[in-house]
């Protein structure tokens, strides 16, 4: 009976091989990028796999731009804003819809998700008239407000399993030791949904970091676009340079990989158990 366990358990030979070339198609490009970036010039269309003479030009040139490095800037700032807010929005939101009983939390519960029916590219005209009204057009506030808005819904939603898997007798219990309902859930829930909150904020992370359509109708000034926008303009250039383009993606793809690199287990795992309802 264990031999028998022990086989279904393994993986089939041809499932091993299809894995193996699942990952190469899907990491083969960012490694093609990565070692272009580091390729001279005249080498770049070659298709070597590994650089013959490497090189740091394309990324002194790159650092040394200023459209660049304030692409960049931008990014970090409106990032970094977006991923506080929207932590701050989702776990008093999640909290409230959740854990409380009130008038239309059902509907309210089937009808969060709606956001995501319309394209984003449907809501430019009407987002910019209401951003010029109230005077955020060319801010990063305007960008950071824009990013939370399109990922709180799914956030909140995601954070439902969450919050589902906290029994309810801890919070009465905690109420009978004479814990508020902020006390509540800054001591006992907080630290119970550190793996949904670090899916939140990876979510967010990416989602800011990466996004370009509603950056390049609010943003008109150098100084607050963000790198999306500057990986546009520079391959939307007279002169393709591509040491550049594959430098800068090589740097755009940089913090993600990292973040990912120590968090990834937890995203995984976050989006699985937030699916997950009682």
């Amino acid at each position: 009976m264990k031999r028998k366990i022990r086989k279904r358990g393994r993986v089939p030979f041809i499932g091993k091989i299809f894995a193996v070339f699942l990952a190469f198609i899907i990491l083969f490009p960012f490694y093609w990028i990565v070692i272009s970036s580091f390729k001279t010039s005249d080498k770049i269309v070659h298709p070597d796999l590994w650089p013959v003479k490497s090189t740091l030009a394309h990324y002194q040139q790159l650092l040394s731009t200023p459209t660049f490095v304030s692409g960049l800037k931008s990014s970090l700032i409106v990032t970094a804003g977006t991923v506080v807010i929207l932590l701050v929005i989702v776990i008093l939101a999640s909290y409230g819809l959740y854990r409380f009983e009130f008038k239309g939390k059902a509907f309210l519960n089937k009808v969060i998700l709606l956001a995501y029916i319309f394209p984003g590219i449907l809501l430019v005209v009407p987002v910019y008239d209401i951003m010029a009204k109230i005077h955020l057009v060319d801010s990063y506030a305007a960008l950071i407000i824009m990013n939370v808005t399109f990922a709180a819904p799914f956030c909140v939603w995601l954070m439902n399993g969450f919050f589902a898997s906290v029994p309810k007798s801890l919070d009465e219990s905690a109420a009978l030791d004479g814990l508020s309902k902020m006390g509540i859930l800054l001591k006992i829930h907080i630290p119970l949904l550190k793996p949904g909150i670090a899916t939140v904020a990876v979510y967010g992370l990416i989602s800011a970091w990466t996004e370009f359509t509603f950056a390049s109708i609010l943003v008109i000034s150098d100084e607050y676009k963000t790198l999306p926008i500057v990986l546009k303009a520079i391959t939307s250039s007279y002169t393709v340079q591509w040491g550049q383009i594959t430098a800068s993606a090589t740097l755009a793809m940089l913090p993600i990989i990292v973040i990912f690199a120590f968090v990834g287990k937890y995203f995984i795992g976050g989006l699985i158990a937030g699916a997950i309802k009682e």
